[in-house]
């Protein structure tokens, strides 16, 4: 865990550092050191995974998204050709458990008032900080850094308990919708989480996101 918190950090701060057109590549030599932090994790939590859809309509890009792809369009591109699910393994399902939990530890909650003095405001948290946009958006950069298709890796926006908006991050794969969430470790499919869908990506839609019933 170590090892994956380190590639974490590291990640992020290349992120930081590279200009503009770099953030675009995926650097090999990360890449190879991330997989072999995850090597020693493979085996699995043993659960079985469900399935689960979200229907719905074409729905507007959240305001703080369009602001985040106007800064950094090659975080936001449509891969065509690509996958847009993963097939769920011990190899794909271990990977997910170790960045979920590592992004998880490695980021404190803030606000986004308080951190960058506006109310909506969606980054990569290269200093450690941030929201529950920050953690999705942070978590999908290592995934893809690791080599899943970015089509299959969606931001979703979600009511919680209290009905406030809450951003996810769900992984469509071949057996279901899977939640991976900076309010728990535990990766969950979407049809058992307590929250109330509202949108999420779908680069079949003509705006890139979905409304979810």
């Amino acid at each position: 865990m170590r090892r994956l918190a380190g590639f974490v950090g590291i990640a992020l701060a290349a992120f930081a550092l590279a200009p503009a057109p770099a953030q675009e590549i995926q650097h090999q030599a990360i890449l190879q050191d991330s997989l072999s932090a995850i090597a020693p994790f493979a085996a699995v939590s043993g659960q079985t995974p469900g399935r689960a859809q979200m229907p719905g309509g074409e729905a507007a890009a959240p305001s703080g998204y369009l602001a985040f792809c106007d800064r950094n369009p090659g975080e936001c591109r449509t891969h065509r050709g690509q996958p847009d699910r993963i097939a769920l393994n011990d190899e794909s399902w271990a990977m997910l458990e170790k960045v979920n939990i590592a992004v998880n530890n490695m980021i404190r909650p803030v606000d986004d008032s308080e951190h960058y003095g506006v109310a909506e405001f969606w980054a990569v948290p290269v200093d450690g900080e941030g929201d529950c946009e920050d953690y999705v958006l942070a978590k999908r950069k290592m995934l893809t850094l690791l080599g899943l298709p970015p089509d299959a890796l969606r931001i979703t926006v979600a009511l919680n308990r209290r009905r406030e908006r809450h951003a996810v991050l769900t992984v469509v794969s071949d057996r279901g919708d899977y939640i991976l969430d900076n309010a728990q470790d535990d990766i969950l499919p979407a049809q058992e989480t307590d929250y109330r869908w509202v949108e999420r990506q779908d680069a079949k839609s003509r705006t890139g996101w979905l409304a979810l019933n």
